[in-house]
């Protein structure tokens, strides 16, 4: 939303009526202090690796395409990830993983993906985090998740007409989007679905929409690297997540 206040740019998210203006308006958010001093820290300190190189230095919106069938939901932007590129998942390790698999299944043209210009475009699948902001330690508050999940609840209104799947990656991200979609009226189980790898959930709504949620460990390297999430679990992930969005019917528009 043009001219909002970027201390209190949340509150403004439910007036977009567009995913781009959406995503503008994340760019131009400070609400959160604690993150947003780390990120601009960030950005003055710099990994050595990339000390010639201007950071992004701001909150990273979403990725992809507006009409996508499938969603993706991480955590948070990475300080030399994102948060120098200024792209979810781009520029480090935990994005190399996610797009090599993305590739792999036809949902990504590219699988390096190292900044905005590289060329790489998503196909019917979007990216997104419950936090928009690199967080130290990647451990966003309980209040920064709040804060910021007005712009999730926004982004999947926006996204209600197409979206189909949803697929979760690591236990902030499920928390997350639970709690985003029982305020939006969505049917959830009570007690809520715990995460896991290959959780499957459906979820319904009053307006007779569906959801399938499909969990999936974290892209990080503490996952990675240790073998606990592979290349190939994760490629079946995603070839599942194309299969459902493939075979589920159209969604009546939302009320």
């Amino acid at each position: 939303m043009a001219g909002a206040d970027p201390y209190t740019a949340p509150l403004a998210a439910s007036e977009v009526d567009t995913v781009p203006a959406l995503d503008r308006l994340i760019t131009t958010c400070r609400a959160c202090p604690r993150l947003v001093a780390w990120r601009e820290e960030a950005a003055r300190v710099k990994r050595a690796a990339f000390r010639d190189q201007e950071y992004w230095a701001r909150p990273v919106p979403g990725f992809g395409p507006v009409d996508a069938r499938i969603l993706t939901v991480g955590l948070a932007p990475a300080a030399n990830g994102g948060n120098r590129t200024g792209r979810m998942f781009t520029g480090d390790p935990s994005g190399d993983a996610l797009f090599a698999a993305l590739h792999a299944v036809g949902l990504a043209t590219g699988a390096h993906p190292v900044s905005v210009d590289d060329g790489i475009e998503l196909r019917d699948l979007r990216l997104t985090a419950p936090v928009h902001c690199a967080p130290p330690q990647n451990k966003p508050t309980a209040e920064e998740r709040t804060r910021c999940g007005a712009y999730l609840t926004r982004e999947l209104e926006l996204l209600a007409p197409t979206v189909r799947v949803i697929v979760v990656l690591g236990g902030f991200g499920w928390q997350a989007l639970f709690s985003v979609l029982a305020q939006a009226g969505w049917t959830v189980p009570r007690p809520r679905p715990r995460f896991g790898h290959g959780t499957r959930i459906i979820l319904h709504h009053p307006d007779s929409r569906t959801l399938t949620i499909l969990g999936c460990y974290h892209v990080s390297p503490h996952n990675t690297f240790t073998g606990r999430l592979t290349p190939t679990m994760l490629e079946d992930i995603f070839r599942t997540a194309k299969t459902l969005a493939a075979a589920a019917p159209g969604q009546p528009s939302p009320s």
